[in-house]
């Protein structure tokens, strides 16, 4: 069939996989640092008791069949291993079956985690990486020029992510709709990146242009993704424009680097195909019905896209096929953060010595400036925003974070950049605090150097103890 591969797209489809793969390499890696802590044998969330307890075809995963701390982290850092194989090509090495096979590896794996990460991974770039991972397998190698359809698939997903954002934010917060919500989002964001700060200080008209050029990108670009070049080429490059705009305001895991990918897959980039054969038949039979079956599992997300109770990142299938998006349909006026603190004095009164724990993404002292993470995923970090907009947020894990630091697991102190604690000397006491966080202005910042000013609020979580006092209290 002539009209069913695009061979202008060969070098686009280069470039999406490439992508893809390092985006894999990325999302395995944070699995296999942090997963001890938070989902491990004795993690704050253990996949066992979550397993135990949850039916298999709800979260398909192997670890429904097998769980050990060794087995999960052989696992992410074989899907480390494979994603880097991917990253060199190996899938052009292979016959087209055998370059599938390859990218069906780590959409499995990565799947496996997922379907157990519970609150961790809860957030739309899981899915999206799942969506996007799971059409690559049907893209194909240097054997045969990209199919069409596999092609608008991808479009279909990038058309999803920013409509379906652009939909939720004008039938949300109403400073979407004045045009005002960029005088607060760098500032309250989740996790900040270094030129958060830069970002807030910019003239509040500029504010309002960048929220109606958003609206623009958002509710009328994504539509010229379906219709000829050179005009699908130019909204891909507007999509991909003002998503490297967000990798600079802040730490969005890998979700803005995913859409950029994506959108490259749209990119004739005018360069033909070197020579390859048709495609074969059973090639051509599996994209189709792979295209007939994403299409029909559209139906609930586009009926959630169009409705007005909208829900964002929403998955409706234990696969992840196919899914809704959407960030930000409320923007909050007000930064509170959640503090950590521990003593070391027997008795924990407010003029104890209580020292503060340091995490790495997160705002905590004044004067750290905030780093560039993205599109590594800090989790524990991700959640204590969460933590501090609600304690219900926080009620399934945050217990058990208390317990770790009491404890002093060393686990749980790697996810942090530093414990004012000895790895032999755990703190008696640990309390929560919180407070609220504003940017400093230009003079403030001359000043004092600090790019926070934070203010005591209220009590999060009282001096707690573990219930078995440790032997040097007894």
């Amino acid at each position: 069939m002539d009209w069913f591969t695009a061979p202008d797209y060969w070098l686009g489809r280069l470039l999406f996989q490439r992508s893809l793969a390092v985006i894999y390499l990325v999302a395995f890696l944070g699995a296999a640092l942090q997963f001890r802590a938070l989902l491990g044998a004795r993690g704050m969330l253990p996949v066992p008791r979550f397993v135990a307890r949850t039916p298999w075809r709800r979260s398909p995963s192997v670890f429904h069949l097998h769980y050990s701390d060794r087995f999960f982290a052989a696992w992410a850092w074989t899907g480390c291993a494979v994603s880097a194989a991917l990253v060199a090509g190996a899938d052009a090495l292979l016959p087209l079956w055998g370059g599938m096979l390859l990218w069906l590896v780590p959409w499995v794996m990565y799947l496996s985690i997922v379907n157990v990460g519970q609150t961790w991974y809860a957030f739309g770039w899981e899915s999206l990486l799942l969506e996007v991972g799971f059409l690559a397998v049907f893209l194909g190698n240097d054997e045969v020029a990209p199919p069409i359809v596999v092609l608008f698939l991808l479009r279909w997903v990038l058309f999803r992510v920013e409509f379906g954002a652009g939909l939720i934010k004008m039938r949300g917060d109403a400073c979407w709709r004045k045009l005002t919500c960029l005088y607060h989002h760098h500032e309250t964001q989740p996790m900040p990146g270094p030129l958060s700060w830069f970002f807030h200080r910019l003239p509040k008209p500029l504010h309002r242009i960048e929220v109606a050029a958003n609206h623009v990108t958002q509710l009328v670009v994504p539509f010229l993704l379906f219709t000829p070049q050179p005009v699908a080429t130019v909204a891909a490059s507007l999509m991909i424009l003002t998503q490297l705009w967000l990798v600079l305001s802040g730490n969005f895991s890998w979700l803005n680097w995913i859409t950029v990918a994506v959108a490259l897959s749209a990119v004739d980039l005018g360069t033909g195909a070197p020579g390859v054969p048709d495609a074969p038949l059973w090639y051509e039979i599996v994209v189709l019905a792979v295209t007939a079956l994403v299409l029909w599992l559209s139906y609930h997300p586009v009926r959630n896209m169009i409705s007005r109770r909208q829900v964002m990142n929403r998955s409706f299938d234990p696969l992840h096929l196919v899914n809704s998006y959407g960030a930000f349909g409320s923007v909050s006026r007000v930064r509170y953060e959640v503090v950590v603190e521990g003593t070391a004095d027997a008795v924990p009164r407010e003029d104890a010595g209580w020292l503060e724990y340091d995490f790495r993404g997160k705002p905590g002292d004044p004067r750290r400036w905030p780093r560039q993470f993205a599109p590594y995923h800090l989790r524990l970090d991700w959640l204590m925003w969460f933590a501090a907009l609600s304690p219900a947020y926080a009620q399934p894990w945050f217990g058990g974070l208390v317990e770790r630091l009491l404890e002093n697991d060393r686990d749980t102190l790697r996810l942090l950049r530093r414990s004012p604690f000895p790895a032999d000397a755990p703190p008696r006491f640990v309390r929560a605090r919180l407070f609220r966080y504003r940017y400093t202005t230009w003079r403030e910042l001359r000043a004092t150097g600090a790019c926070w000013e934070r203010t005591y609020v209220r009590e999060f979580m009282p001096p707690t103890r573990l219930a078995v006092p440790a032997a040097r209290d007894r």
